[in-house]
Parts: structure tokens; sequence; C-alpha cells
């Protein structure tokens, strides 16, 4: 516990847990919740190189869950899946823009400078440190509603994966945050993915031991999901 204790006040996190796991693993998952929504954003670094033109530009947003806190650089979602997609015969270039601790208002205060690397799709993960801290839903819809109607202005596709809260928090606050992503996917007509850590979370294999953090191979389970809704934003791009 002890040492659960001390990886979780290292960061703000996201994570949830479905709602078919036993309770002895939501009681576990709440614990680690309610620690990690202490942590503090840390310092995001400059913008990459521009990407060359005959590439497509992916800019992963999100927190530690897309900055990849525990594991190797190489392991992270936004590296693996840039790894995949070229193994498809894809021309992509994946940047890393996830900050450990960020919420959606942190997003907002800086979308306008991650937008100057002019993406051409923006895997937007974000919102689960927002439901950690109890912040209203209904500000937690309307920021991230913001942002992709910003990053759409901007001409690139967004694809956007559902978060969860899990029951401990309350399932009226559970239930609302769990409307948050569909319901904004309809309205903006964002590429929607149900859940992002779908097969990951509550699955002690494919997480690091404070059991929030995947590990590499949990990472590696995200991509093969998350794969088809970005072959889909890739898809809509070459059809322009």
């Amino acid at each position: 516990m002890v040492v659960l204790v001390r990886q979780i006040k290292r960061d703000g996190l996201l994570s949830r847990q479905r709602r078919r796991q036993p309770g002895q693993i939501l009681a576990l998952l709440a614990i680690g919740f309610l620690l990690a929504g202490c942590g503090l954003p840390s310092t995001p670094a400059p913008p990459p190189a521009p990407t060359p033109e005959e590439e497509f530009l992916i800019l992963a947003i999100g927190d530690s869950l897309t900055e990849g806190l525990g594991v190797r650089n190489e392991e992270t979602y936004p590296a693996q899946l840039e790894a995949a997609l070229r193994a498809d015969g894809y021309a992509v270039r994946v940047v890393n823009a996830g900050v450990s601790g960020e919420t959606s208002s942190g997003t907002l205060q800086r979308i306008d400078w991650l937008l100057q690397q002019r993406p051409d799709i923006v895997i937007l993960a974000i919102g689960g440190n927002d439901g950690l801290r109890a912040i209203d839903p209904a500000l937690t819809e309307q920021n991230i509603a913001a942002l992709v109607e910003r990053i759409q202005k901007s001409d690139a596709v967004v694809v956007l994966p559902g978060m969860e809260m899990v029951r401990n928090l309350g399932s009226e606050f559970a239930d609302d945050f769990r409307t948050i992503y569909p319901r904004v996917a309809e309205q903006t007509g964002a590429i929607f993915m149900p859940f992002f850590l779908e097969g990951v979370a509550g699955d002690r294999r494919l997480n690091q031991p404070d059991f929030i953090h995947p590990t590499g191979a949990g990472y590696r389970v995200v991509v093969e999901n998350l794969l088809p809704y970005v072959e889909q934003a890739l898809q809509q791009l070459q059809a322009r």
C-alpha cells in the first residue's frame, strides 16, 4: 500500500473500472483514483519539429495515460500507435502531447499552442482527472466540446476516446460522466471510441503495480483497440 500511495502521489491520473468487475477490485481502484486526483500537471515540452509534407501528423493529447507514466518512451501508446500504423503502410508521425495531471480546463488553455503543429488528426483522451476531482460533468462536457470544435476549426480530424468513472464515486456522477463523450461525438461528428481502456482496466496482467497505469503490454491492447478509429480518421483525410 505504501508503494501504491507513493506512486499515485506523483501524478493525477485517469483510470476506471468496468461496471461488471468484482467489488474488491472496484474498492482498490477507488482508493487509487482519489489519491491520483491530487497530482499537478507537469510542464509540457516545446512543440516538436514540423512533420514532412508527405506524412500525416497525429497529435495525441491527454493526461498521464497518454504521456505514459511508468513505461519507456517506446512503450507509450503514441509510440506503439506510430509503429503499428507504419507497419500497416501509413506514412505518419504520432506526437505525444500527454501531460500528467492534465484536466480538460488545462487542455483548453494550451490547445492553441498545441495546434501550432498543424496536426492532421488529434486523439483527444482527456477528462479523467476532471472526474477524479469531482468537477461538475457539465463543465467537463463544455470544455471537451469546446476542444473538439477548436480542433475541427483547424481542419484536423478528431478521435474522441470515451472515459469512465468507477461507481464508488457515486452512480449518478458515473452515469453523468459516461454520457459526456458519446454526446459530444454525436454533436460534433468526432470519431468516437467507446472506452479508451477497454480490455485493460481491471486486468492485473496489463497494469503496473499501482493497478492504475497500464504496462507496455497494456498499451499494446489500447493501440489494438484504437487502430480502427485512427484508420477511419486517415481514410477521411485521404478522401478529401
